[in-house]
């Protein structure tokens, strides 16, 4: 594909023949097959002890177990921490998914959409705006699957597949997948893109125009502006768009039912409002995506944009804790979860977090864990020697995005919750 009014393109199809054999939900071809990628990561890459290495994604994985009737008592401690933030107004609301051994140990929901008690109550069925983790379910997910399908070569110069970033500064011919990935593209963290640009097509042109902050492979920096350029590269590798990629690779096959981009209208309910924005879109923020260049967009966005609920996103981990099963290869897993070596002293992985000093994880997951965190106050953190998951989801930008309490809330919540596990209280 030569340009993004073709993705739109290719969006409109989908919608016109959804349930007639769309020929758009089959194309998952390499568009560019000189340029086609065929690892043997069997052979050249080695797994962390932790990890399966029993047959590859093709086996299932062991069903989550639902193990959290005893979960006041086993987590009191951890709840106590969760509602005295409620109650200083570090958030309105909260829902909350553990995993251990298999085992759902722990779903449970606290507070209200919003702080007047009048709003409606959260349950475990609610759904939230987990900002960027899109980064890691949506959009690293199916950069792990095309790499595990031998689709993506992670060292290939992004302006191979996307040459509209290219300009005047030859340096953005050095930016590989692999940076975009590990976030030492070069590129900003944050444009406000949407005061310029409106639509998807003219929000990917602005962002393949941003001008680089830094050499590429230099500096580590988190930028939302380069994962919008990987989803776009990522949709010309599957030759699909990113949202029913996802629905029909990811969330579909792992039995995610409760999670997608520009959710429908009977979710609506479910969703708690993340802010009232009074100097964009001038409207209390409800079922939407918070990120403002994601709504320019449409809703749908490689940095932002999906709804799920905490089991959801369990589920997920519980997938990541089998090895990537039934959607990857463990060896594919380890590939996207390891630390980079360069640039010297970054945490990041490929698409993932690794726990850094200090951490939002808290002091206890190991070096070897992977996690993310979310804008509007979400976060995932998966330690697979210990086997476990902890999901949080909460709307900590409501009514606005000042307040940053959650930042003290997150480390305590998830020292509570591996004391909890290992006795250690």
């Amino acid at each position: 594909m030569n340009g993004y009014s073709e993705f739109t393109q290719l969006q409109a199809a989908h919608s016109r023949n959804s349930g007639k054999g769309c020929l758009v939900c089959h194309r998952n071809l390499y568009p560019f097959p000189e340029l086609c990628y065929n690892p043997d990561i069997e052979k050249t890459t080695s797994l962390p002890n932790n990890l399966p290495n029993d047959g590859g994604a093709e086996l299932p994985a062991r069903t989550l177990r639902s193990a959290y009737e005893q979960q006041d008592t086993r987590f009191a401690h951890a709840f106590d921490v969760l509602t005295q933030a409620i109650s200083e107004r570090a958030f309105p609301s909260a829902s909350v998914a553990i995993t251990h051994n298999a085992e759902l140990v722990c779903l449970k929901a606290f507070g209200y959409f919003t702080y007047e008690k009048e709003s409606p109550e959260v349950t475990t069925a609610s759904i939230f705006d987990v900002a960027s983790l899109t980064k890691v379910l949506a959009t690293t997910a199916m950069a792990m699957i095309l790499y595990d399908r031998g689709k993506l070569d992670l060292e290939m110069p992004v302006i191979k597949l996307v040459p509209e970033i290219r300009t005047d500064d030859q340096r953005r011919e050095r930016i590989t997948l692999r940076m975009l990935l590990a976030h030492s593209s070069g590129l900003p963290a944050y444009e406000k893109l949407f005061l310029r640009a409106n639509g998807r097509d003219e929000i990917l042109a602005a962002a393949c125009c941003t001008p680089l902050a830094a050499d590429p492979g230099t500096k580590t920096e988190y930028s939302d502006i380069g994962f919008m350029i990987l989803g776009a590269a990522l949709e010309r590798v599957a030759n699909d768009v990113l949202d029913h990629f996802c629905q029909h690779e990811i969330f579909g096959r792992l039995g995610m039912a409760h999670t997608a981009f520009d959710p429908p209208l009977h979710w609506w309910e479910l969703i708690p409002p993340t802010q009232d924005d009074q100097t964009f879109r001038h409207r209390l923020i409800q079922a939407e995506v918070q990120d403002e260049n994601a709504s320019a967009m449409g809703g749908v966005a490689a940095h932002a944009g999906l709804f799920a609920s905490a089991a959801d996103v369990a589920t997920f981990a519980h997938g990541m804790l089998q090895g990537g099963r039934p959607i990857l290869r463990p060896e594919t897993l380890a590939v996207f979860t390891k630390r980079q070596a360069n640039p010297a002293g970054t945490s990041r992985a490929l698409g993932w977090d690794t726990p850094s000093t200090p951490s939002q994880s808290g002091q206890y997951f190991a070096s070897h864990s992977f996690g993310h965190l979310g804008y509007t106050g979400t976060s995932l953190w998966i330690d697979p020697k210990r086997q476990i998951s902890v999901t949080l989801l909460t709307n900590r930008t409501w009514p606005d995005c000042s307040n940053q309490a959650i930042k003290q809330v997150r480390p305590k919540f998830h020292d509570a919750v591996i004391e909890a596990l290992e006795g250690k209280r």
